[in-house]
């Protein structure tokens, strides 16, 4: 167990953040100029790092999370969501990003989301409230980069200046939109080669790789990891693949039926940090995750999650 105050945000989480209107389900697509009755809807906090730190306050674990929010009211309503969590989200001037969410009754997911403040979240805003990690292993996660084009300009300054301030850095980059084209395989690999936690999905790590099958994608992007760094393979129902030091890790994942999987892998990472954060090995924190995001995705609504009501969880990684 690694000893530190436990009191101390272990767990510092930078990117995006916006908000979730979550509506389902429908069965096939409605003609243009109808209007279709939904049976289930939520507003919610949503964004890779807004979930994430979510995810943590479930757990009764501590984080910071640093992020902007719109001038409209809406920011004013995301912001609150945070409100049981240690935070910095200051205001720009846009409206606040809003991504709503339509499940098809297959289970997938059909996504509309706005521009707004996420192409205005500015890394000069949050560098001056980051202090040096609290202690040694301490984790900087960094989210949702490719909805962020002023963050993506200077992420490699980013992640150097963490770096600096003593924290070990932990990358969930998303899908790009414009797809992995040549360039972007070339900057992801870059900050892949400057980060210990390497958190992506199934899809992400094959395509990031060129390379269809999940285990020979990892092995060729092992090559370029830092010494001693985990790349993890988030494998949504089947669970969680890690890949450190030359070693191969697997964990299944709990069975459940959820109404949407929407943040299912920013629930992984809250879950699998927390647990590395407090010394769990590899296969540990790999199941400590995959239990978060199924306790998270078998829930609906979200909102009614109680602050520490997942603490459970927590002592089951320690056990």
């Amino acid at each position: 167990m690694t000893q530190h105050d436990a009191a101390a945000p272990g767990l510092t989480i930078i990117g995006d953040i916006c908000i979730d209107l979550i509506l389902g389900t429908v069965d096939g697509w409605p003609a243009i100029g109808t209007e279709t009755l939904m049976e289930r809807s939520e507003m919610r906090a949503g964004g890779s790092a807004g979930n994430t730190a979510l995810a943590m306050r479930y757990l009764g674990a501590p984080c910071l999370l640093f992020s902007e929010v719109g001038n409209d009211s809406f920011g004013g309503w995301l912001a609150q969501q945070f409100a049981d969590v240690s935070s910095d989200l200051h205001g720009c001037d846009a409206a606040t990003s809003i991504s709503t969410g339509i499940i098809h009754d297959c289970g997938e997911r059909t996504f509309f989301t706005t521009r707004g403040h996420l192409e205005k979240l500015c890394w000069q805003n949050i560098e001056r409230q980051i202090h040096a990690a609290p202690f040694p292993g301490a984790i900087a996660l960094l989210t949702g980069v490719f909805l962020l084009p002023r963050m993506r300009a200077v992420y490699d300054t980013i992640i150097a200046t963490l770096r600096k301030l003593g924290y070990q850095i932990a990358l969930d980059t998303g899908w790009p939109s414009g797809g992995w084209t040549e360039a972007t395989r070339g900057e992801m690999l870059g900050w892949v080669a400057a980060c210990d936690h390497i958190l992506l999905n199934e899809i992400e790590i094959t395509a990031l790789a060129g390379e269809g099958d999940l285990d020979r994608a990892m092995q060729r992007l092992a090559p370029a990891l830092r010494p001693n760094a985990t790349l993890i393979a988030k494998t949504g129902p089947k669970g969680a693949v890690g890949l450190q030091a030359g070693t191969r890790v697997a964990s299944t994942a709990p069975l459940v039926q959820p109404f949407d999987t929407i943040g299912a892998g920013d629930s992984f990472n809250a879950g699998y940090l927390d647990a590395r954060l407090r010394g769990a090995s590899l296969a540990d924190a790999l199941g400590a995750g995959c239990r978060t995001a199924a306790r998270v995705i078998a829930r609906f609504p979200r909102q009614a999650i109680e602050q520490g009501e997942f603490a459970i969880d927590r002592a089951l990684a320690e056990s």
